[in-house]
C-alpha cells in the first residue's frame, strides 16, 4: 500500500513539472492533486504507527495483570492470553512494549532452556515428602543450576522421600507460565497436592538465606495445613539462626562463608585468598537486603569474614540494608582498604535478576557500573553464579533437612504415638518445636527438653537460651494477662556448649495435653510485653 502511495506522488509530481511550463489551470489542479496525495500519505503512516502502539499497548496491559502476587481461578487463561498476543506481534511492535512492570524483556529475553529444568510438581508423592520452598527466578538456567541443584542434592540424600517444589514469589511463577508453559506450585498449591496424596509426614527446606520476611510468611502459610498431616517440620533456612547482634556466629554463617569465598577465589584463578590479596584483589559479594530484623545477618557474616581473617572479602547489599552494605559503603571501604581489583559475585541463592542487572548490569545503578564509575579500580569482574550450585551448599541444606528429618524421630514412630494415647509413666527425653526463631531450646540441648510422665498428666522441663524470657502461660498472651492468671515461673539451669563453657539460663516446665499437637504458649520477656506462640511436644524417647 505504502509503494502504491508513493508511486502515485511520484507521478503526479512528474506530471506537475511537465506542465508547469505552459501556464495552464492543469497546473492548479495538478499541485491540490499532490497536495491530497502527501496528506494522505502521513495519515496512513499515522494510523499504521498508532495501530502498531495500541498492539504493543494491549500486551503491555496483559502482563503487568499477571505480575502480581495472588493467583486467581483466572491466572491461567490470563497467562495463555498474554503469550498468544506477544506472539502475534511484529518485531517492531514487540519493542513498543512498555508498562508499568511490562517491557520487551518479559517475553523476548533469553535466559536458558526451560525445558531442562523440572518443576517437581508430580503426583503420586506417597506418605512422606520433602517440600523444597524457594521464592523462585525466572531465570531460567539458574532455576535448573541453582535452585534445582539443591532440590535434586536433597533428593539424591533421602531417596525414600519424595521431593517437590514450590516457589513463594508468584510473579515469577506466572511469568515462567506465561513465556515457557512451565507450571510451577505456588506454596498452597504445592501443600493442597500434598493433602490431596494423602501425605502423612512432611518436610519444609527453605532455599531462603535466612530467617526474613520470606521465612515468616511461609510459616504462616503452613500452620494452615500442620493439622492436616501426621507431622510437619520445617528445617532451617541456609544461614540459622538470626542471632541478637553482628557479633553471634553460627557453624553455618562460617561454613557457608568458607565456601562462597572458596568458591570465589578459584574461579577468579586464585591458588587462594592470600594469592588473590597479594594482587590487589577484593571480593564483593552483593546480597539482596531487608528491612526485616534479620537483616543483622549480613553483618555476622561480615563478622564472620573478620574473624576467618579474610581481610579482602567485603559483605553488600542491593537494598543497602544494613546501611554498611550499601553499594556507596562497600566501595569506600575496599578503596580504604587499598584494593585495586574487585570481584562481584551475589550473596544469593540464585543467580537471578539480581546478580544480572542490580550486579552485573550496564544502567548506571548497577553495582558494576558504580564500581567503575568511581575510577579507583584497574578491574572490576563479575561472577554470575548462585550458592545454590555450589556443592557444600547443598550439603548444609541436606544437613539442615536431616535435622528437620531426625526432629520428627522414626516416621513409623510418630503415626503409632500419635494414635497410642497415653505413654507409662517415667521421664523421656522429647522434642521441643517452637514457631520463632527468638524463642526455643538451648543449643546445648539440641532442640530437645525433658518430658516426665506421671499419673497421666504430662510436664516438659526446657532450659532456654538465656535469662530474657522471664515468664511463660500455657494459653494466650490476652489470657496471661487477666486477673487470676497462673503463670509459670522459671528455674535456674546451667547449660554446657560444645566448646566445654557453662551458663546459666532459665528453664520452665511447662503442661502437655498431648504429643504431636499444637498448643498456645504465651511468653513474657523483661521488656514487659506478652507474645502469642504456638509450640508442640514429639519424638518421646524413653531415658
Amino acid at each position: 500500500m505504502k509503494k502504491k502511495t508513493l508511486a502515485l506522488l511520484l507521478s503526479l509530481t512528474l506530471a506537475a513539472g511537465m506542465i508547469g511550463g505552459c501556464g495552464s489551470k492543469t497546473e492548479t489542479t495538478t499541485e491540490e492533486n499532490v497536495q491530497t496525495a502527501q496528506t494522505e500519505t502521513v495519515a496512513e503512516t499515522e494510523t499504521e504507527a498508532v495501530s502498531d502502539q495500541d498492539a504493543a499497548d494491549h500486551v503491555a496491559a496483559l502482563i503487568d495483570a499477571i505480575y502480581v502476587q495472588e493467583r486467581t481461578d483466572e491466572t491461567d487463561a490470563q497467562c495463555a492470553e498474554a503469550r498468544a498476543a506477544w506472539d502475534a506481534l511484529t518485531d517492531a511492535q514487540k519493542e513498543l512494549v512498555e508498562g508499568e512492570n511490562a517491557d520487551p524483556d518479559y517475553f523476548g529475553k533469553d535466559t536458558g532452556d526451560a525445558s531442562k529444568d523440572d518443576p517437581l510438581n508430580e503426583d503420586e508423592i506417597g506418605e512422606n515428602e520433602i517440600l523444597v520452598v524457594s521464592f523462585g527466578t525466572s531465570f531460567n538456567d539458574s532455576r535448573t543450576e541453582d535452585i534445582g541443584g539443591v532440590e535434586k542434592a536433597i533428593a539424591e540424600a533421602y531417596p525414600d522421600w519424595s521431593v517437590r517444589r514450590a516457589f513463594t514469589a508468584q510473579i515469577i511463577i506466572n511469568h515462567v507460565q506465561a513465556r515457557d508453559d512451565e507450571k510451577i506450585d505456588n506454596v498452597d498449591q504445592a501443600l493442597d497436592r500434598a493433602v490431596a496424596n494423602g501425605v502423612k509426614n512432611l518436610v519444609i527446606q527453605p532455599t531462603h538465606l535466612m530467617h526474613g520476611a520470606e521465612y515468616d510468611e511461609l510459616m504462616e502459610s503452613v500452620e494452615k495445613y500442620r493439622d492436616q498431616f501426621t507431622s510437619v517440620a520445617v528445617a532451617e533456612p541456609l544461614l540459622g539462626e538470626v542471632g541478637e547482634d553482628a557479633t553471634v556466629i553460627n557453624d553455618d554463617k562460617e561454613a557457608v562463608a568458607k565456601a562462597i569465598t572458596a568458591e570465589a577465589v578459584a574461579e577468579a584463578g586464585y591458588d587462594s585468598l592470600d594469592a588473590a590479596a597479594e594482587d590487589g584483589t577484593a571480593f564483593v559479594f552483593m546480597g539482596h537486603g531487608t528491612a526485616h530484623t534479620a537483616k543483622v545477618s549480613y553483618s555476622q557474616m561480615a563478622s564472620v569474614m573478620k574473624n576467618l581473617n579474610y581481610a579482602n572479602v567485603f559483605i553488600g547489599t542491593v537494598e543497602g540494608e544494613p546501611e554498611e552494605t550499601a553499594c556507596e559503603a562497600v566501595i569506600e571501604a575496599v578503596k580504604e582498604a587499598g584494593y585495586t581489583k574487585v570481584v562481584l559475585r551475589p550473596l544469593m541463592v540464585v543467580a537471578g535478576d539480581h546478580a544480572n542487572n542490580d550486579m552485573a548490569g550496564d544502567d548506571d545503578d548497577s553495582w558494576k557500573s558504580m564500581f567503575e564509575a568511581d575510577g579507583a579500580f584497574e578491574s572490576v569482574t563479575c561472577q554470575i553464579a548462585g550458592l545454590g550450585r555450589i556443592d557444600t551448599i547443598e550439603q548444609l541444606y541436606v544437613s539442615h533437612t536431616q535435622d528437620a528429618i531426625d526432629s520428627l524421630g522414626s516416621v513409623d514412630t510418630v503415626a503409632a504415638a500419635t494414635t497410642a494415647g497415653d505413654l507409662e509413666d517415667g521421664t523421656y527425653s522429647a522434642v521441643f518445636d517452637t514457631d520463632s526463631s527468638m524463642f526455643h531450646v538451648n543449643e546445648a540441648c539440641a532442640g530437645r527438653g525433658t518430658l516426665t510422665v506421671k499419673d497421666g498428666k504430662m510436664t516438659i522441663h526446657v532450659s532456654l537460651v538465656s535469662q530474657s524470657i522471664v515468664n511463660l502461660y500455657p494459653g494466650t498472651a490476652e489470657d496471661a494477662q487477666k486477673s487470676g492468671a497462673k503463670l509459670l515461673e522459671p528455674t535456674k539451669d546451667t547449660v554446657t556448649y560444645s566448646d566445654g563453657t557453662s551458663e546459666e539460663v532459665y528453664g520452665f516446665d511447662i503442661p502437655v495435653e498431648a504429643l504431636d499437637q499444637e498448643f498456645d504458649l504465651a511468653i513474657i520477656g523483661t521488656k514487659g510485653v506478652w507474645y502469642d506462640h504456638k509450640v508442640s511436644v514429639s519424638d518421646p524417647v524413653a531415658e
